[in-house]
């Protein structure tokens, strides 16, 4: 007993070692956007619309992964909840790539001709956080292959707590993102 509290305890400092280095990047990124802004030259264009549903459904899914956890806590299953946390995780992803695609009928380019910082910094961030949801997909795929194998239960649920401290946190950060996007 006394070795799974060390692990437990061992496996929550690494992930928030892990957030804090994340946190590090995407301030240094949004630093550089700020800074590169204020040097002029700075196209202005219309976020698209497929990041507000991205971001609607980035919220919908931790709410769904708050009562998976809520779910296991108390004894009962939590695998379609996680199904459908998964789900918009997913829904997230394919917005996010509708996105940059309206960008790009607005001429909005990542490089070459064309291109402006404006838009490959818009790309950059999203992108980048589009890399760091991929392994929160990798993550609620494997807690949701282990809750349809029962291996949660009120007294261990490890894995599920993992999962949601790193999706609750990349929804938090992508909500940043959107408003830093939206009014800066």
């Amino acid at each position: 007993m006394q070795l799974n509290l060390k692990k437990n305890k061992a496996s929550k400092q690494l992930l928030w070692i892990g957030i804090v280095s994340i946190v590090m990047f995407f301030g240094g990124l949004t630093s550089a956007y700020i800074v590169r802004k204020a040097e002029g030259g700075w196209l202005e264009f219309e976020m698209p619309v497929w990041f507000t549903i991205s971001t609607i459904a980035i919220i919908v899914s931790s709410a769904l992964l708050l009562f998976a956890a809520q779910n296991v806590k108390s004894g009962k299953s939590a695998t379609t909840l996680l199904l459908g946390t998964l789900f918009l995780g997913i829904l997230f992803s394919y917005s996010q790539i509708q996105g940059w695609g309206d960008l790009v009928a607005q001429g909005v380019y990542l490089t070459g001709e064309g291109s402006n910082a404006s838009g490959s910094f818009i790309y950059a961030i999203t992108l980048m956080h589009l890399l760091h949801l991929i392994g929160g997909l990798v993550a609620l795929l494997i807690t949701t292959v282990k809750s349809k194998q029962g291996n949660y239960s009120k007294d261990n649920y490890l894995g599920i707590q993992l999962a949601s401290i790193y999706w609750h946190f990349l929804g938090i950060l992508w909500l940043y993102l959107f408003l830093f996007f939206n009014y800066s």
